[in-house]
Order: structure tokens, then C-alpha cells, then sequence
């Protein structure tokens, strides 16, 4: 099942994870010994990202390494670069109305 990559990256355990992986991959045992949690509960993490595609497993021998998947975080990083533009815009349109308030 496809998830929304939002609300994967809404939790913060998720976002932890993504962080770890942005270095290396790593096994989900090796990701689990960074967190205070069961084993399987980080699995379900690893699930759910990897169920929004925002990291994807990779066969290493008998492992499985999860790595990021950088062509969904480039869609990611569009809709956000996208936001930022919106916004940039509106602040300068305000800055504008500020300014023609003081002359």
C-alpha cells in the first residue's frame, strides 16, 4: 500500500530514521540500537517509510539494507521549493505594502 509521504514524515521517529539513513544504509537492526523502542516498533516505522517510498530496501547477502530513495525526496523537495516561492512572494508583497505605508 502507497502512503502519503506528509504524514510519513509527520512523525518524528520517522524523520529520525530518514536522518540516520541520509548517511548510510543500514540494516533495521542497526537503525533499531539508535532508538529506545522495541525492535518492532521501529519496523513499523521502517515500514511505513518505506510504504511512502522514501526509503527502499536493497538485498546485501541474508540483510536487508534500507537506503533513502532520492527520486521521492526530489518530489518532495519540489513541492517544497514550490511552497517557499509562494511564500517568498507573499512577504515581498507585504514588504511592499509596509513600505509605500511609511513614504
Amino acid at each position: 500500500m502507497k502512503r502519503d509521504i506528509f504524514q510519513a514524515l509527520a512523525d518524528p521517529t520517522r524523520r529520525a530514521i530518514l536522518m540516520l539513513l541520509a548517511t548510510q544504509s543500514m540494516t533495521p537492526n542497526a537503525i533499531a540500537a539508535h532508538f529506545d523502542m522495541t525492535r518492532q516498533a521501529v519496523s513499523k516505522h521502517i515500514q511505513y517509510l518505506a510504504d511512502s517510498e522514501i526509503i527502499g530496501p536493497e538485498k546485501n547477502g541474508r540483510e536487508i539494507m534500507y537506503h533513502v530513495n532520492p527520486d521521492q525526496m526530489k518530489a518532495f523537495d519540489h513541492w517544497l521549493e514550490q511552497f517557499r516561492n509562494l511564500l517568498e512572494k507573499r512577504f515581498s508583497q507585504l514588504d511592499d505594502l509596509l513600505n509605500n505605508l511609511k513614504d
